[in-house]
């Protein structure tokens, strides 16, 4: 496509986040393939990670090379293009031995150059679709780089995947959004098709959908979402996943844009920012009161008293350091202050007593 940097709806990629048997692969593509007139598009991609990169060694790590013959069997049956997590050149050879010649590069293999450019070099003259997911650490320059090392290749197509970042402050979902990257990465590079993974950045069902209609606000051209026939059974990521059937449901919940002019796009990419961060202060808030609770209750069964004026200063000075110097500001983040800390302590001294009563 020349150029999909319109904001169009236009990529669907699902499937199961790990092959584990060739029966959990059919049932799942054979039930995408039965909703395929309630989709928005066609499934463009069925997705299944064969060689899964875990952080235990203990947790399952896809069924390997075995998996392969299995979604040749979805593809012959159903008609569905695979695409496979690949991590090295191996996996790229044992995949195009069996016909299926569409990739991903997940991320935490993209924060490493020296394997991304060995992956490159073993798709040169393949003609090979190639679906790249953002370094887990938030580096743009890094991720288009690893872009322009497969169009290098040749590669007929080269996508690229917004799928989270791995950061070490609190956040309510799985992998911080940090919606500004992809944006910039719109910017930098409008011809390349950007898609978004909600699993990964949700990590949850209850939130797929909010990360999806954000995702297609902001213009993005497509999803990937992890879809298995028995979410509660699955072996990885259960959390995350969710049936063809949901799949259907949610997609067809989503507002899907038309084109606006440059200002509408840019007012709106800001507004979706700003919605964005408001989701997450309010998912925030709930759980920085529901900490306080257990605050409250440790406090009043060692007979602590409410008030810590030491920990309350240090949580002014927090806040002051990514304060904006800015007199209006400075006024408003003082009476957020104070309204936050007398409810917190509101919160605290109702809990106290009823954890008296209790006693």
């Amino acid at each position: 496509m020349a150029n999909s940097g319109t904001g169009l709806f236009e990529y669907l990629v699902a499937g199961p986040c790990a092959a584990e048997s060739e029966a959990q692969l059919l049932e799942t593509a054979e039930r995408l393939h039965r909703m395929a007139d309630a989709l928005p598009c066609p499934v463009t991609y069925f997705r299944a990670g064969v060689w899964k990169p875990r952080s235990s060694g203990a947790d399952f790590c896809g069924a390997g090379a075995e998996a392969l013959p299995w979604l040749q069997e979805v593809s012959r049956r159903y008609g569905f293009s695979i695409c496979v997590e690949v991590a090295q050149p191996q996996h790229v050879e044992s995949c195009l031995q069996h016909g299926i010649n569409s990739f991903w590069v997940g991320a935490r293999t993209a924060v490493n150059p020296f394997a991304v450019q060995e992956l490159a070099d073993s798709l040169k003259g393949t003609g090979s679709t190639v679906l790249v997911k953002n370094p887990a650490i938030p580096d743009l320059k890094l991720w288009l780089g690893n872009v322009e090392r497969f169009e290098k290749t040749g590669a007929s197509r080269v996508m690229a995947v917004h799928r989270g970042f791995a950061v070490e402050h609190e956040n309510a979902l799985r992998n911080a959004p940090l919606w500004e990257i992809p944006i910039a990465f719109r910017v930098a590079r409008p011809d390349i098709p950007l898609l978004c993974d909600p699993s990964h950045i949700s990590g949850q069902q209850q939130y797929l959908r909010q990360i999806a209609q954000i995702a297609i606000d902001y213009g993005f051209n497509g999803l990937m979402v992890e879809t298995h026939c028995h979410p509660e059974q699955a072996l990885s990521d259960a959390n995350q996943q969710i049936t063809p059937e949901e799949l259907s449901t949610i997609l067809n919940s989503l507002t899907f844009k038309t084109s606006q002019s440059d200002t509408d796009q840019l007012l709106q990419q800001q507004r979706n920012l700003i919605h964005n961060i408001d989701t997450q202060i309010s998912q925030l808030l709930a759980k920085r009161m529901s900490l306080v609770e257990e605050i409250a209750r440790i406090k009043a069964e060692h007979n602590i008293p409410l008030v810590q004026p030491s920990q309350w200063n240090s949580v002014v000075k927090n806040y002051e350091q990514a304060a904006l110097q800015d007199g209006e500001y400075q006024e408003f983040l003082q009476q957020f202050l104070e309204i936050l800390h007398q409810y917190s302590l509101k919160r605290q001294g109702r809990d106290a007593v009823n954890h008296n009563l209790v006693k």
